[in-house]
């Protein structure tokens, strides 16, 4: 295929992204989901994100070890079809949560991953001057993913106890194969001798820290320190997402299912606006700021989330999610950045898809938020452990440290 301007390898990026990016609409189909199975509690209801989650990061970590030899347009390829399956699947779920954990967790998950890794270690290397931004803008469509998705899902598909979620579900895996098909075939590398454009005008360009292995990276103190890090602030922003829908009807006893689903939206819509710049401000300033002023936007939304549920004003939900989900988009812009700053370009996907794993277990925080729940009775316990994990990442993050440069 001919090779195209940069910018549209990026658009077809967004795009798959976008699609891949549905999981997290999760809050927004769970309750759905949840009303035509009353008798399932919001722990095993939360179980189907943490396993999604999970398995994205085993789908994103497998396509990162078999990059040298399985071409990133087979793993988007790969992804529509496990989106068609697994949504097939979870459309026949029964009395047990069983077929949607393989279905919407399992293979939906690993479908993600696939198509995460192929567009971030594919997309991104057309712009070698400009990681944090084009890192920001790829994210931006797993972001808004929600957000689109979410209003869609909401639209069609009725809380009244029907199971009319399982028709949905296999609309969403044929659109989606569809998309994936179209777009695998723009999925083409730069080649060796590529410059970006605007290189020439730029008067100094920062080089990496090193450029190792992922054998290499894991020894570095700074990799587990960065990793342990985005643990605890995903765990907080995915805490939030996975409860959006609840703290949101906690406070808002009267509000209609569709303006739920708006507000819950906003997380996406301010997640993806949250990546975009973010990720240009890693490429201004650098890591110190970015996170810091990540963690900072954290703690103020845990605190406005606090005042909504104290005072029961649904205009607090609204703003403490804007400002959540601009929190959150700072974190996966972040992940791709530091793996370049600080490890190089040349073993970038393997590398990328191991930080990424932090989600494997930041995930868990929304079971931990579901039985948390379950056992208060209200979503106050899920803010409180979201400013509790944000506290203990900025003491994580004082220890940090940009490796020496190696000559």
């Amino acid at each position: 295929m001919k090779k195209l301007n940069r910018w549209v390898y990026a658009v077809v990026g967004v795009i798959v992204l976008l699609m891949a990016g549905l999981v997290y609409a999760w809050s927004v189909m769970s309750k759905s989901i949840g009303a035509s199975r009353p008798d399932w509690t919001k722990a095993q209801l939360s179980l189907t994100f943490t396993l999604v989650m999970a398995f994205f990061c085993v789908g994103c970590l497998l396509a990162g070890i078999f990059a040298k030899k399985v071409s990133p347009k087979i793993y988007v390829l790969l992804s529509g079809v496990l989106f068609l399956v697994g949504f097939l699947i979870a459309g026949m779920t029964g009395t047990s949560p069983a077929m949607l954990y393989v279905g919407f967790g399992v293979l939906c998950g690993l479908g993600a991953g696939f198509a995460y890794n192929a567009v971030m270690s594919t997309m991104s290397a057309w712009f070698p001057d400009k990681q944090g931004l084009i890192s920001g803008i790829l994210l931006m469509g797993f972001g808004l993913s929600a957000f689109i998705v979410g209003k869609v899902f909401a639209a069609v598909t009725p809380t009244d106890g029907s199971d009319a979620w399982q028709s949905t579900f296999k609309v969403l895996g044929i659109i989606i194969v569809i998309v994936m098909v179209i777009c695998s075939f723009f999925f083409v590398k730069p080649g060796a001798d590529f410059k970006p454009p605007v290189a020439a005008k730029k008067k100094e360009t920062r080089e990496p820290a090193c450029d190792i292995n992922t054998g290499a990276m894991v020894k570095k103190p700074a990799f587990w320190l960065y990793y342990i890090w985005a643990i605890l602030i995903s765990a907080a922003g995915l805490a939030l997402v996975a409860q959006a829908t609840g703290i949101a009807t906690q406070v808002g006893t009267t509000v209609s299912d569709g303006s739920i689903a708006t507000v819950v939206g906003l997380i996406s819509i301010c997640n993806g606006l949250g990546r975009v710049v973010f990720g240009a401000l890693f490429d201004k300033k650098g890591y110190k700021l970015t996170m810091i002023l990540d963690m900072i936007v954290f703690v103020v939304a845990c605190a406005i989330l606090i005042l909504a549920l104290v005072s029961g004003q649904f205009a607090f939900i609204v703003i403490g999610f804007i400002v959540g989900g601009f929190a959150y988009g700072g974190v996966t812009p972040t992940n791709s950045a530091i793996i370049s700053d600080f490890f190089g370009r040349t073993y970038y996907s393997l590398n990328f898809s191991l930080i990424n794993t932090n989600l494997l277990i930041a995930s868990f925080a929304s079971t931990v938020a579901g039985k948390l729940y379950d056992a208060s009775g209200s979503y106050m316990s899920t803010i409180y452990m979201m400013l509790g994990v944000t506290i203990v990442g900025f003491l994580v993050f004082l220890c940090i440290r940009r490796p020496a440069k190696e000559k």
